[in-house]
């Protein structure tokens, strides 16, 4: 019964979740942003870890595009037109590195080993 459900519902879901993707989306590229500026890298050690991988210029990109959205929010302001059409919210810069530190987490998980970025490891050693 329960696999019915999730049949008869996942069209459902997923043509919502598309839709709310794009919403997002225009939202995002209002202010100058992509979806992978909106992790948080004091919440996620994962985050964190990964934004530490990625090369020097793209996290200054993404560093720029932050202080440009907070500038643009705090004046209630969005960005100009010919700017706007060049803005790729959907492009994809952390989630590929951010997926192989966790995949090195779950592996030292398995080996009963703390992985050496998380708080808990400075704070023992």
């Amino acid at each position: 019964m329960a696999s019915l459900l999730k049949q008869l519902a996942a069209p459902i879901y997923n043509r919502m979740g598309v839709a709310y993707r794009a919403a997002v989306g225009q939202k995002l590229s209002k202010y100058g942003l992509r979806f992978d500026d909106l992790q948080d890298p004091l919440k996620d050690e994962d985050v964190m870890e990964a934004l530490r991988r990625l090369p020097p210029d793209v996290v200054v990109a993404r560093n720029c595009r932050l202080r440009r959205a907070l500038d643009l929010s705090g004046k209630h302001e969005s960005l100009p037109q010919e700017l706007l059409e060049k803005q790729t919210p959907e492009l994809s810069y952390l989630t590929d590195v951010l997926e192989e530190v966790r995949a090195e987490r779950r592996e030292r998980a398995q080996l009963g080993a703390p992985a050496p970025y998380t708080r808990e490891y400075y704070l023992s050693h």
